[in-house]
């Protein structure tokens, strides 16, 4: 559990191979030694990012397996999780897929895998996990989400409609949580480089994994509700946000 002082000891990370949410372990185990969970489909695959964080300064580091579609395994995964590990302070959900906007369209199997990932997933897991912090009295749930769930556009609405699902979801369990103990924190990056944007021609604003797990840790540590990066997308999502329809349509994004 958290010290004294309220600082993280430990970490679970749900998708244990995003970019960003290894780049903010180590930007909290740079700043203390704190254990890590690295939970992924194939734990196997995730030795180099474990010894990374390990020389870094994590004071121990575990992988488990975690199927983010398997949604009859979660409750015991989550059981198992705390029985062996005890007390999580800090649990990141940043496990995601882009999908192919233009074969979702068409496809009702590939649109469906891109939403019960990002949004169905997303709540089979966080159901108990939520239930588990609120028991220990304490803890921060933080969901790696996205600019596009602000307002689905055109050219991506399948992966926007999914993540808009689960940031709803993330903002009305933060409410139901208020008070307890469990801070929920929502982080909406805007285009990331990272290998899910390989290839992909950079937005305006574009930052670096790092750039947001810095701003991540500075959301926990003021306790944030929502977090932007880079800030400034506060204010133009909201001007999106806000556009007729007419005219949103007409966008070249």
């Amino acid at each position: 559990m958290k010290d004294a002082l309220g600082s993280v000891q430990s970490v679970l990370v749900l998708g244990g191979t995003s970019e960003i949410a290894l780049a903010t372990c180590r930007e909290i185990v740079q700043r203390r030694p704190v254990r890590v969970v690295l939970a992924a489909r194939k734990p196997e695959a995730l030795d180099a990012e474990a010894s990374e964080l390990r020389a870094v300064g994590a004071s121990q580091v575990d992988t488990v397996a975690f199927d983010a579609t398997d949604f009859a395994s979660h409750e015991a995964f989550v059981a198992s999780v705390w029985d062996r590990f005890g007390d999580i302070d800090l649990v990141l959900v940043a496990f995601g897929v882009l999908g192919d906007q233009a074969v979702s369209e068409r496809d009702t199997a590939a649109a469906l895998d891109v939403v019960q990932t990002n949004f169905t997933g997303v709540v089979s897991v966080t159901v108990p996990i939520a239930q588990r912090l609120e028991a220990q009295g304490h803890g921060t749930l933080v969901l790696l989400s996205t600019v596009a769930a602000e307002r689905a556009r055109k050219s991506n609405f399948v992966y926007g409609a999914s993540k808009a699902g689960a940031d709803a979801f993330y903002q009305g369990l933060g409410d139901r949580l208020a008070g307890t103990g469990v801070h929920v924190m929502v982080v909406r990056p805007g285009f990331v480089h990272t290998k899910m944007t390989a290839g992909m021609a950079a937005a305006p604003m574009s930052v670096q994994a790092a750039d947001v797990a810095k701003a991540t840790v500075r959301g926990i540590e003021r306790g944030a509700d929502t977090v932007w990066v880079p800030s400034q997308l506060r204010f133009v999502m909201s001007a999106v946000r806000h556009l007729p329809r007419a005219v949103f349509r007409r966008l070249k994004f």
